[in-house]
């Protein structure tokens, strides 16, 4: 399998990643292809897909913020059960990063992600792939080190309509996996700065904020939901 980079919608690479995506996700939460356009030509974002027999089996969008120390995985794909896909993305990614944060001067600290809630979103069928099941993936993420940071998270609505979208949890794997809690501070300036793309911000998320601010940190629990899964440790994916 290769890791390539994609940093253009005219990269062949691109519209079949595009076309997994729907596949995949919930059309409304795949942005429309033309509107790729920036974001793959912003150099902080990283786009990478996996290609095997010059298909497009699994992607995966992050992004390093050198002044926080701290990385942002936006999505992981899996395309095709089976595979390893996605201990192949996370390896790569983590391999990645270290190099961006080595570049900083630093070790880097870790790195939050979204994670759906399966008692919540356990309805989503993710293009019938297990491996992207929300129980499957919240089990093997437990098992990557990844900790739901302990308090109730919305995020703004990616259509700037000003809702606030919840059914999620954000999570943050330390590097250091004895750490336990997380400065709110830096959880605030970072979630100030990745949603500062949308300006229509809900106040259920201005009050999300608000209290975080009013807090010196954030524990971090880790939080399984299914009892035996050990069978999708391979899948490595959220």
């Amino acid at each position: 399998m290769e890791y390539r980079r994609i940093m253009s919608i005219e990269d062949p690479l691109f519209k079949q990643m595009h076309q997994l995506m729907q596949q995949v996700f919930p059309t409304e939460e795949v942005l429309e292809f033309n509107l790729w356009k920036e974001p793959l030509e912003d150099i902080g974002i990283r786009v990478f897909v996996v290609v095997k027999n010059n298909k497009v089996v699994g992607a995966t969008e992050y992004r390093y913020y050198e002044d926080f120390n701290v990385a942002m995985t936006d999505f992981t794909i899996i395309g095709k059960d089976g595979l390893g896909i996605g201990a192949f993305l996370a390896q790569k990614r983590l391999v990645d990063l270290n190099m961006l944060a080595s570049a900083n001067g630093k070790k880097l600290h870790g790195m939050f992600a979204e994670i759906y809630d399966p008692c919540k979103v356990e309805q989503y069928e993710f293009g019938s792939i297990k491996s992207m099941d929300p129980y499957v993936r919240r089990e093997v993420l437990s098992h990557l080190g990844y900790k739901r940071l302990n308090f109730s998270y919305v995020h703004p609505s990616w259509k700037n309509d000003g809702e606030a979208v919840s059914g999620l949890d954000l999570c943050f794997l330390p590097i250091d996996h004895e750490e336990n809690e997380l400065n709110s501070s830096l959880i605030v300036q970072f979630l100030r700065r990745y949603y500062s793309v949308l300006p229509n911000k809900p106040r259920y998320w201005e009050e999300m904020i608000k209290d975080l601010e009013e807090k010196k940190s954030i524990c971090s629990t880790f939080r399984d939901y299914s009892q035996s899964l050990e069978f999708f440790v391979q899948e490595i994916n959220f």
